[in-house]
């Protein structure tokens, strides 16, 4: 994939991250909650996922369903090494430390983090 996917083409993935396949009409079912898309404009955002090769479709019978090419996971780290990339030179250390400036941090998130360290460590040494 090499298109970035905007908010609301994110908001038919996580859908699709959720269960897949389905049909047009269950993810607008499934997304009439949070916005009031009309199963045209939840087409349009599926075709725009397939031509970026996010997203593909089978066919059954008259209908298409539709499910994720990319995981989540791959997402995720293709925006975060862009992120980098573009406002911290590509390092992660400045990009962890304006994340934690600017949400804070728990408990368990630096809990959490302590323990990536740990495993990278062990990884590298």
């Amino acid at each position: 994939m090499s298109e970035q996917i905007t908010k609301a083409e994110f908001e038919v993935m996580d859908v699709l991250w959720a269960k897949s396949p389905l049909a047009a009409s269950e993810i607008a079912d499934r997304l009439s909650t949070s916005n009031s898309w009309s199963l045209k404009t939840v087409k349009t955002l599926l075709s725009r996922l397939v031509d970026k090769g996010a997203a593909d479709h089978e066919t059954e019978g008259r209908r298409f369903l539709y499910y994720p090419i990319i995981t989540r996971q791959h997402y995720a780290q293709s925006v975060t090494s862009r992120l980098a990339d573009q406002l911290f030179g590509g390092r992660a250390a400045p990009l962890v430390a304006h994340l934690a400036e600017g949400r804070g941090l728990t408990p368990d998130d630096l809990y959490e983090l302590e323990q990536l360290i740990k495993d990278l460590k062990r990884e590298y040494d």
